[in-house]
């Protein structure tokens, strides 16, 4: 089951995937067919022949675009405390801790092992300002087998970062940056590239006008993914209004950080002519409609955004958001649509209640978390397609300790509706990246 265009979803009865040794699928067929029941014969005769079982299927791996790798130990923790508060009181001294790679190697393990676990396959990580650390995340997914783009984290504006956590000046965030890059794309066993580097400003607030203008020459050097937060809140989009004088979009555009591989977190507050701005350069958003419940008090009006054009995914925000599975955040993504179409204020009355045209439904947000994520980031990724990598994921409804029940009557529409809405870690029997089983067993 995959959604090869928005909104659209496609069930391939007794499918026969052919994938080559780099982990790429050379080609779908029907095992009923002559061609697909030849692939079977001949890929069963030379013991290369993986078989579901009659009630399992196969979804595409998902792709969260947006974490922050050393918050994990804070996931579901000071949920209740304001924004800045969470901040300075909490983070910033948790991820001032991963200076120690000793402290930060069991950590970025553990969570790495817990995303793939609940069929996360494609990762993209705020990691944190320390270059050892930042190195030893990428290192660690590609150990374990997942596809991931890390970035090390970029803020040096005193007013907005603690002295014992910000970079000392612009001119040495940007070398650290630059030199984190280059350790990346030279890292011993990633010629496949599997795992990326990415420029990480932080947010605007937390970063110089230098450091901003020096990461957009180094974007437009090395050519790699950007990510950053973009008009998340109140605070954070008035802040930026206030000191550019432009809003965030517009803002990162000048400083050369919008482009095609740009990951623009959140967009709650986004204006139309943001979304254009947006759209016209290519540039995506992470959806992360959980959080943004926690700490941004608007929700993301994405029919709107993909309305205009933009590339939009989903993201879990680790530890914003409360769970690291992206399959809450296709749950939250249809809630936040519909509490924004329908409104939740009931004293007003229902025609003023809401926006209008404002939902999305479970197909939708499935292909925000699969192929739309990889439009997004401008991979192959997301999709059962010639060319494509064999990302993917084995779903068991018979698990032990399942919730997921499937019935003779139900429809494979109803499978994955059903899946999406209760599927838990215990159904995911084997997860897949670019073609090796790195989860589970099949």
């Amino acid at each position: 089951m995959h959604a090869p265009r928005r909104g659209a979803i496609e069930i391939v009865e007794d499918a026969v995937i052919v994938v080559d040794d780099a982990g790429r699928i050379i080609s779908t067929s029907d095992a009923r067919t002559p061609d697909g029941s030849a692939a079977v014969a001949h890929f069963a005769a030379a013991e290369r022949l993986t078989t579901l079982t009659p009630r399992q299927f196969l979804l595409p791996g998902l792709v969260d675009l947006h974490i922050h790798a050393p918050q994990f130990p804070q996931l579901g923790k000071a949920l209740d405390r304001p924004l800045a508060e969470w901040l300075n009181d909490y983070t910033f001294p948790l991820e001032a801790r991963f200076a120690d790679t000793a402290y930060a190697a069991p950590i970025y393990g553990a969570l790495v092992d817990t995303l793939l676990a609940n069929g996360t396959t494609t990762a993209v990580y705020f990691a944190t300002r320390h270059l050892e650390a930042s190195r030893l995340l990428a290192e660690i997914c590609l150990a374990k087998g997942q596809r991931a783009i890390v970035g090390r984290v970029a803020q040096d504006d005193p007013a907005q970062c603690p002295e014992y956590y910000r970079d000392p000046s612009p001119e040495a965030a940007i070398a650290e940056t630059s030199a984190f890059i280059s350790q990346l794309r030279a890292l011993p066993g990633n010629g496949a590239a599997r795992i990326l580097p990415a420029i990480t400003p932080r947010f605007i607030p937390a970063c110089s006008d230098a450091l901003l203008r020096g990461l957009g020459d180094l974007a437009a050097a090395m050519r790699c993914h950007i990510q950053t937060h973009c008009s998340e809140s109140d605070w954070e989009h008035g802040f930026v209004l206030d000191r550019c004088g432009v809003s965030d979009a517009a803002a990162l555009d000048g400083f050369g950080l919008l482009t095609r591989r740009s990951i623009l977190a959140h967009g709650n507050l986004l204006s139309p002519g943001d979304l254009d701005r947006i759209a016209g350069a290519g540039a995506g958003i992470a959806h992360c409609p959980l959080s943004n419940f926690f700490f941004a008090r608007a929700v993301l009006p994405v029919r709107a955004a993909l309305q205009r054009g933009v590339n939009v995914g989903l993201g879990t925000d680790i530890a914003g958001g409360a769970s690291a599975s992206l399959f809450d955040s296709v749950r939250f993504a249809v809630v936040a649509s519909r509490a924004l179409e329908s409104g939740v204020d009931p004293r007003r009355p229902p025609a003023e209640r809401g926006v209008a045209g404002s939902r999305i439904d479970f197909a939708e947000a499935f292909w925000l978390a699969t192929a739309g994520g990889g439009n997004v980031l401008d991979l192959p990724i997301g999709l059962f397609r010639p060319g494509y990598e064999f990302d993917a994921m084995i779903i068991d409804p018979d698990a032990p300790g399942s919730n997921l029940q499937v019935f003779a009557e139900d429809s494979g529409e109803d499978v994955l509706q059903k899946t999406l809405n209760g599927v838990t870690r215990a159904n995911i029997v084997a997860v897949f990246v670019a073609g090796a089983i790195v989860q589970g067993a099949a």
